[in-house]
């Protein structure tokens, strides 16, 4: 059975201008909504993610602690359990499929709050990688309905070499014969090895590598690593689902919208939320530097960077409790401030 809830959007006119119909949005809660609708956290999925991998995060004594907070794992669009290009109905299912933005991510993502459960205001979007994007996008899009964002390995905009590594993702996976027509009608074995390859260099840094820190995670050799991490991360989902979360990622724009016009300052200054922004040192695609800029145009924002060398990965520390630990503290001061 689902451990999961869905909310049911109905007919959403997404930014592209097409209409997807019968949309849904997947979600699953922790801890209980108290009497003002204040304690809410929203934590958004990142690339490939379902709210099951999340949830080693939310536990009592965290910083995502379901006793005292009512958190809310939102899964985006194309993940595969909100609608996706695996679940779409013709006409507008394979290669099809109508992208979301991750603006029209984050507008449903308020409507499922509102309409099913009434709240006005959120306490603090939390999310790393594409779940940093949200947390941007949160802030921008409804500045006067969230308080607090922690984008953890995320940005506002997606940067020109980010673009460009999510390139060469794309096309280790789409090189496989399989792919016919815009669209994988059989699943891309080699596809997913040649994915997990390229990515494995991107997402954790040099000195990682180095010191063999994947003996940690219980493996016995490089190559060990290379296909029991990321070759099996990536055959989990849907190839065709891979692709679309990766078209929304590098379209991600916070100023992308009728709000702002392209203007990214002024959609950066509208972020009224106080804000930790958290990159990691050796992150090698979501760079400190580009956070840096963009705090620097926001109003009540700090860059804490996150001094590790798991790189990307650092921000999402399921194995790696010194990383978590300085994240957690992180969390709880912008609770409590």
């Amino acid at each position: 059975m689902a451990d999961y809830q869905v909310f049911e959007a109905g007919n959403v006119v997404l930014q592209s201008g097409l209409t997807y119909r019968g949309a849904r949005l997947a979600y699953k809660t922790f801890g209980t909504l108290n009497a003002a609708k204040s304690n809410v956290i929203v934590h958004p999925t990142s690339y490939g993610a379902q709210h099951p991998d999340l949830e080693w995060a939310i536990a009592p004594g965290r910083a995502l602690d379901p006793t005292k907070y009512f958190i809310v794992v939102i899964n985006k669009f194309g993940n595969g359990l909100s609608s996706s290009p695996s679940n779409t109905p013709p006409p507008y299912d394979r290669g099809r499929y109508p992208h979301f933005t991750m603006t029209d991510n984050v507008r449903v993502q308020q409507r499922l709050l509102q309409e099913v459960f009434g709240i006005e205001k959120v306490a603090l979007v939390y999310g790393f990688s594409m779940g940093g994007i949200q947390a941007f996008h949160w802030g921008a899009l409804f500045p006067d309905r969230v308080e607090r964002i922690v984008p953890i390995c995320g940005s506002a905009r997606t940067s020109p070499h980010n673009f460009v590594f999510l390139e060469g993702v794309k096309a280790a996976l789409t090189a496989d014969p399989a792919w016919q027509d815009g669209w994988f009608a059989t699943q891309p074995v080699r596809g997913f090895q040649a994915m997990g390859r390229v990515y494995a260099g991107w997402g954790l840094s040099q000195d990682f590598y180095r010191e063999e820190l994947w003996r940690q995670l219980g493996f016995s050799s490089l190559e060990d690593f290379l296909v029991g991490s990321w070759e099996m991360n990536f055959r989990r989902r849907d190839a065709n689902d891979l692709l679309a979360m990766l078209w929304t990622w590098q379209h991600a724009d916070i100023s992308a919208n009728e709000l702002y016009n392209g203007h990214m300052s002024k959609a950066l200054g509208a972020i009224t939320a106080r804000a930790i922004v958290m990159p990691c040192e050796t992150d090698l695609y979501f760079r400190v530097e580009d956070n840096r800029r963009e705090v620097a145009q926001m109003l009540n924002a700090e860059l804490r960077p996150i001094p590790s060398i798991w790189g990307h990965r650092a921000g999402n520390p399921v194995a790696n409790p010194e990383d978590a630990a300085f994240i957690d503290k992180a969390v709880r001061e912008l609770l409590a401030a």
